[in-house]
């Protein structure tokens, strides 16, 4: 295959780096999931210009989509594992706040206001 030009170089790592930003995620992960040491944009250009000699920007792009893939599976897991064990650790703030404070809104304006009658009264 030929060489990613400077100008296909450049666009893909702004492309990459939105990319990055708009799922949260940053270049250390990435660099996690293309197997390479480094974080630094250089070394991840290095990597997509290997992956651009063994099948063009096809190449790039199918790792990339695997990529995001495991990454919402990943989520999509963390989530279910989240709500698998969230139910009993959460308190019913309804039932909470009646217990705590039996007053409605009504009756608290009134408690304040009678409050302030009686304050400035005095």
């Amino acid at each position: 295959m030929s060489k990613l030009s400077h100008q296909e170089e450049k666009e893909l790592i702004a492309l990459v780096k939105n990319w990055l930003k708009a799922h949260g995620f940053t270049q250390k992960d990435l660099a996690n999931e293309l197997n390479i040491k480094s974080s630094r944009t250089s070394e991840i250009s290095q990597k997509f210009k290997r992956l651009y000699q063994k099948g063009g920007i096809f190449n790039i792009v199918k790792n990339l989509i695997k990529i995001e893939q495991n990454w919402l599976n990943n989520i999509q897991a963390k989530s279910q594992e989240i709500n698998e064990t969230q139910p009993n650790d959460q308190i019913d703030l309804n039932s909470t706040f009646t217990e705590v404070n039996p007053y409605n809104q009504l009756d608290l304006i009134d408690s304040v206001v009678n409050q302030i009658n009686k304050d400035t009264s005095e």
